[in-house]
Formats: structure tokens, sequence, C-alpha cells
């Protein structure tokens, strides 16, 4: 078994044991994977659907159907842009069309060069200060398409 096949396993094993004992474990363990890794990749499956005695098709399911579980690595920063009604009205649809361009992705992907991930989001809480989005844990409000540029060309120079 490969050093990384090692390291998954290590990481199944430490979700399933502090967490097989509660109620319903598999989200906690599905999102302790993801925590520990950035996603939740395929050869983990198999792992949590034996140690939890659940099919492989239950765990897929799940993942499936909750947006915030990953199955492929994201981006070095994720920016996640307000879609909500406040935001529309203060020109997110046009930020929107900008932030598109200017990584060349849209919801849900992850630049080429392994960079940024795009995702929406539906309400900050940030209303008053529209439009508004974070990239990685900073609120940012206000933003327009230069300040936008200048957040990203300023994490590009960091690389």
């Amino acid at each position: 078994m490969s050093s990384s096949a090692v390291e998954l396993s290590e990481i199944v094993d430490a979700a399933v044991a502090e967490h097989r004992d509660g109620l319903g474990p598999l989200m906690p363990v599905l999102h302790s994977v993801q925590e520990n890794l950035g996603f939740i990749p395929a050869e983990s499956i198999p792992m949590i659907a034996g140690q939890l005695n659940l099919s492989r098709a239950e765990i897929q399911g799940v993942i499936g159907f909750y947006h915030d579980f990953k199955t492929e690595p994201g981006g070095e920063h994720l920016v996640q842009l307000c879609r909500a009604e406040a935001c529309q009205a203060m020109g997110s649809r046009e930020l929107e069309m900008h932030v598109k361009q200017r990584l060349g992705i849209d919801f849900g992907q992850t630049s080429g060069d392994g960079l940024f991930s795009l995702e929406p989001v539906y309400c900050l809480g940030n209303c008053a200060c529209a439009p508004s989005m974070m990239i990685d844990e900073s609120l940012h409000a206000r933003v327009s398409a230069d300040r936008f540029d200048e957040l990203v060309s300023g994490l590009e120079a960091d690389e």
C-alpha cells in the first residue's frame, strides 16, 4: 500500500473511530475526511462503507445530495460570490460575469492552475454592503470588478 493510501486509511479510521458510536455517524465521518483532505476521495468510500456497514451507493448518495461535499480537490483559494437578492440588486450579476471571465471558470470549478475554486453562496449576512464575497476566510464588501482584480492579483503574487 502506498504512503498516500496509508494516510487515507488512517484518516478514515480516525474519523470512523471518533463518530461510530454517535447517532447517524456518516455525515460527521464525511465532514471529518473532507476537513482533513479538502475533499472526499473515491478510494475512501469503500473504506467508510465497510466500517459503517453501509453500501457504497448509500455513501455516494449522501455525497451527491449535499453540495458541500467535494469529490475532487479544490483550488488553493476558495472564492464564494453572494447571489442573494440584495447583492444582485447592487450588481453581483455583473460582478459574477467578471469573476468567471477573470478566473476562466464557472461555479463549481477550479482554475487550471489549481489556484482558485469558485462557488455560489446565497447570503453572507453583509447585505448593507453589497455586493459581497468571501475569499478563503475573509469577507469583502462592496466588491467591484476592479477590487476583485486587486484581491486576486495579490493572491497570485503570493504564489
